[in-house]
């Protein structure tokens, strides 16, 4: 049985970093391929970045690239969403999800998720 539990949300100011975790169970996610998604308040959840199987890392969201990073620890079995320069629209609840076959940035072809953690980002 998969199971993905993300770590790391809470509240921070503008300016501020954080690092969430996604640990796995029941998948070996240097065998998938992982992404974090975002759903702020009213908003539809969207894709932020990609790490596949081989390590190739994809960004899919312009106003996040060069302040989130994507990594990945085959030894704890985790991958992590380094957020750097947070903004108020960064506020969301935030997941990690994971699939077989390739990066891709719809949430529709993600079959395994985690309960997501919320991220607030307010002076």
């Amino acid at each position: 049985q998969v199971q993905l539990v993300e770590s790391g949300g809470g509240l921070v100011q503008p300016g501020e970093s954080l690092r969430l975790s996604c640990a796995a169970s029941g998948v070996t996610l240097s065998d998938y391929n992982i992404a974090w998604f975002r759903q702020a308040p009213g908003k539809e959840r969207e894709g932020l970045l990609c790490i596949s199987s081989s390590g190739v890392r994809l960004s899919y969201v312009e106003s996040v690239k060069g302040r989130f990073t994507i990594s990945r620890d085959g030894a704890k079995n985790a991958v992590y969403l380094q957020m750097n320069s947070l903004k108020p629209e960064g506020t969301a609840v935030y997941y990690c999800a994971v699939r077989r076959f390739g990066c891709n940035s719809a949430q529709a072809v993600y079959p395994y998720w985690g309960q997501g953690t919320q991220v607030t980002v307010s002076s």
